[in-house]
Order: C-alpha cells, then structure tokens, then sequence
C-alpha cells in the first residue's frame, strides 16, 4: 500500500497471501475449526479463509451444520422482522451497477416530502412492522439538505395509527461528517447501516467512476465517524458479485477487527446482498463475479461462524426459497413486503423507480405464516435499545449466548401483538399454535416469566417486553 491510505486497515496483500495458502482442503483442519466455532469465540483470517475453500459435499454439510448450532446458541429460533422506506431516489453518485445512478435516464426521480413519508409509514404500520429502515440515494432536496434524513426520522417516529408505531428507525444514507453523525444519533435512530459494496480498492474505483463516493477511504472509514459520533450500532455489508466472495468475506473480518481493536466493540449488523438487476445497469444482469447459491450459502454460514454474535440481514432481493436456506445458517433479521421505490408502499408511484429487482415478493403475512410454520419466531422486538441493551451491553450479552435469554420471550410477546393486530385468521392459528409449542418447550421458570406478559398482550397492552 502506498502511505496515502497507511490509515486504511484492509490489508489486501495479506488477505490474498492467507487465500493462497489456504487453497488445499484439509479435513482435520476442518473440523478442528468447527470444533473452535462451537466455542463462540469467533475465527481469525486464516481459519475464515480455511472454511471459504471447503468443497467436499459432506464437509460442507458439517460446515453448515455448525452453523446451525451457532446461530441456535446465540440466537435461538427467532427472526427479526424489518421493512425498507426508501424516500429518495436522488443520486449524485456514478456507480455502474445500480439504477439510482445520475447519468439513468430511465429512472424517474423522486423525493418524498414529509406528507408522503406519512403516508408510507402509515401504510407501513398497517403490515404490522415495528421497525423501519430509512433508506435514501446520495443526494436530497437542495432546499433541505441532510436536513431531510432528521425531518425523515422524525415524520417516522410520530406515526401512531391504531394500536401500531415504528419503534426502531435505522439509517442507510451516505457517509456523513461527524457533525452530521451526531445529529443522526439526537434523533435517536438505532443502527447506522452503510455497504462498502466492495473491499478490493481496483475494483471499486472501477465500480465508482463519479460522485463523492468515488473516494474509497471517505466512505471505509464513515463507521469510524459513526461512533466517534456516539452511534453504538453500526451495519456493514458487501453488495456479493463485484468481485471474489472469498475476498470480501476475509476484508469484512479486517474491518470488524478495525472496529473492535478502535472502539472495543464491532459491528451490530452484516448484510449479504447480491447483485440483482437494475434498470438501465448492463453490469447487474451480468456481475463479473456471480454468486452461486451454494456459494452464497457458504458465505452465510462462514460469517455466521467467524463473528457468531452479529445480526445477519437478509433482504427480498432473494427467493423465498434462499432466505428459507439461509434462515438455519446464520441470517438473523430479514425484510418483508418490501418496496425499493419512493411511494412504494402506498401505491401512488406506479411507474418503476426501484433501485433493484425483488426475488420475494410475498406480503408480509405470508412472511409471517411462512416463517412460523418454518418452527422461527417472527420478532418485531425493539425492547434492547429502549433499555440501553447496545453496542458493547448488547455484545457483553450476545457473545456468550445470553441475549436470547430476553429475545425470546419479547418476540413472543411481539409476535403476539402481531397476531392480535394485524394476522390473517389462518397466520392467527398457526402462529399462536407456535406459542403455544415453544411455551412448552421452555423450562418452568422462564415459562412462568413468559405467559404473565404474553396475557398481558392479549388484554390489549402493547409494548410489553422485558
């Protein structure tokens, strides 16, 4: 690397060096990793790169079973539910993979003003949705400015409609200054989510060719300012498909590592998109580095494994039937019923302005039924950042397996309002059918902490959690 970026900590000649000498399957090895994962203490670079190079079926099979066992102990049986509010498709950014780029002609633009946001949130809340995920393109109103994201966050959380509210707002926008990061966290947002899209420096300046987020280091080290701002959860990702999965896996560890060695704590979230097409993107329809879906797998259950206390977010940019795979490796949170284009969910945009294709395009009730009849718990639980349970309190409870202790009986009791509130009669039967399953499967003493306050959902409180 050359002294210009001796402050950047992806180490790219060191990641291609452990792939290299990582490249002859060993067995033993192998399972002596898995052995090390099971103590949930995560896996360094040389272990991660070891496991990215297994392609004997029945190894894997042990990989992903692994896997399983982890995301079980740390987590339990519950998935996380979220849905996107995109509010802009403004952009000033050139990145040739995506449909929000400035030069697309055939994408028309647009910015919701706060009355529309409203009116997306409010038809949001009707799904049943606790928690929302504000997502704008690089640029907004020129009369606003970052103004906006805070009107944005703020027109979210004063939605009441019924018996419903958005409890959670997380934040993708672009890179902000510190300043701006702390005005994020005064209005009280919960994870500050932001994709590098690549690690490998070629090939995001290739990706990039205009627009501030050409600047490869501004936006690495926007999780930097983030919690030099104050922001205890941050959520990173890589758009998979720009270049060699097996890279961008071993970059994520050096930056979670960065994060952990700086501020004591990592990263809250990891994503794992795939590159789906975009209107007006020749490169979407043909990544120079597709995914395969037993690769994809792999990369699931790997991260899963080499940083077993992180949330793993998975969008409906997949199928039905790859989220359904993914569910017992390792993902953790997932979207439902979600819309990728401003006025999405309220209906008044018909024309396309999406910035990608869906792969699930299922309400968010059949999500729901789905998942329950899958033996997981849909949770809508944002009880750990009301109670302060973030960044290194929540670590200090998920990395030995103890956060599940309250997850599980607040998705419970979300799931339950769900089921009261928003259910279709068949989602109704099957879900409290669930409950009423995983009630029983429960020890004596956590049963007699989980029914008092699963009869109080059903008296008409709502918010219950502990």
């Amino acid at each position: 690397m050359s002294t210009k970026f001796d402050t950047v900590f992806i180490n790219e000649e060191q990641i291609f060096d452990t792939l290299k000498n990582s490249t002859k399957e060993d067995a033993v090895r192998i399972r002596e990793i898995l052995s090390k994962a099971l103590e949930l203490k995560g896996l360094n670079e040389s272990e991660v790169a070891s496991l990215a190079m297994v392609s004997d079926p029945d190894l894997l099979k042990e990989v992903f079973a692994t896997a399983r066992r982890v995301k079980e102990e740390i987590y339990g049986k519950r998935l996380v539910l979220f849905a996107p509010l995109y509010v802009s498709n403004l952009c000033k950014n050139e990145c040739i993979y995506c449909a929000f780029r400035s030069s697309n002609t055939l994408l028309r633009r647009k910015a919701l003003n706060q009355d529309e946001v409203r009116k997306e949130v409010e038809a949001i809340v009707d799904e049943g949705h606790k928690r929302i995920l504000l997502v704008a393109g690089e640029s907004y109103p020129s009369e606003e400015g970052f103004d906006y994201i805070i009107n944005c966050v703020k027109t979210i959380y004063s939605v009441k409609k019924g018996r419903g509210e958005i409890r959670r707002v997380n934040v993708n926008v672009a890179p902000l200054t510190l300043e701006e990061f702390k005005r994020l966290k005064d209005a009280k947002i919960g994870t500050y989510q932001l994709f590098q899209e690549t690690y490998h420096r070629e090939t995001y300046n290739k990706m990039h060719i205009r627009g501030i987020k050409k600047d490869y280091d501004w936006r690495i080290t926007a999780m930097d300012r983030a919690m030099e701002a104050g922001i205890n959860d941050v959520g990173v990702g890589v758009l998979f498909g720009l270049f060699d999965w097996r890279f961008e896996v071993m970059a994520l560890m050096q930056h979670i590592k960065h994060l952990e060695e700086k501020f004591g704590v990592g990263c809250h979230t990891i994503s794992v998109p795939r590159i789906e097409p975009a209107v007006g993107s020749e490169i979407s329809l043909h990544p120079p580095y597709a995914v395969s879906d037993i690769d994809f797998c792999k990369v699931v259950a790997i991260l899963r494994l080499a940083v077993p206390y992180t949330g793993m977010i998975m969008t409906t940019r997949e199928t039905p039937d790859m989220r359904r795979e993914t569910f017992a490796l390792g993902v953790s949170q997932i979207s439902a019923g979600s819309r990728t284009n401003p006025g999405g969910y309220t209906g008044a945009e018909e024309e396309d302005m999406s910035q990608f294709s869906l792969g699930d395009h299922r309400s968010p009730d059949e999500v729901i039924q789905d998942i329950a009849q899958l033996g997981y718990i849909p949770s809508f639980c944002t009880a750990c950042y009301r109670l302060g349970r973030t960044g290194a309190d929540f670590m200090d409870l998920a990395k030995p397996g103890l956060i599940k202790n309250f997850c599980e009986i607040n998705a419970l009791n979300t799931f339950a309002e769900y089921l009261e509130d928003y259910a279709s009669p068949k989602t109704k039967e099957i879900g409290w059918a669930k409950i009423g399953e995983i009630l029983n499967g429960m020890s004596e003493a956590r049963k007699k902490r989980a029914e008092p306050l699963l009869n109080r959902v059903k008296a008409g409180e709502r918010d219950v959690y502990v």
